[in-house]
């Protein structure tokens, strides 16, 4: 998959929802904290988290998803309520 492919996949993540790094990069997750890694705000990185629901990018994530109103269990995101199914994320 693209680095194009990625963003738009990251990019159809809607407000109050997370998706996970193989969700958007399907076998290859590292590959999409790679592409993330070289993008800058105007991609919803904070989206993005790990599929255990854990943040790669701490307090700060947090309080982007937080302000979104995604929810949490102590320090994950609660997946159950927050991803949003794969199928829903964009694929060009």
């Amino acid at each position: 998959m693209a680095a194009r492919a990625i963003l738009a996949r990251i990019r159809s993540v809607p407000e109050g929802y997370v998706t996970t790094y193989g969700d958007v990069s399907r076998g290859a997750p590292r590959f999409a904290g790679s592409v993330l890694a070289s993008t800058g705000d105007e991609v919803p990185w904070h989206r993005v988290v790990r599929s255990d629901g854990t943040l790669a990018q701490g307090a700060r994530q947090r309080a982007l998803l937080e302000a979104e109103g995604i929810p949490f269990r102590r320090e994950r995101v609660d997946m159950r309520e927050a991803r949003i199914p794969p199928e829903a994320l964009r694929s060009d």
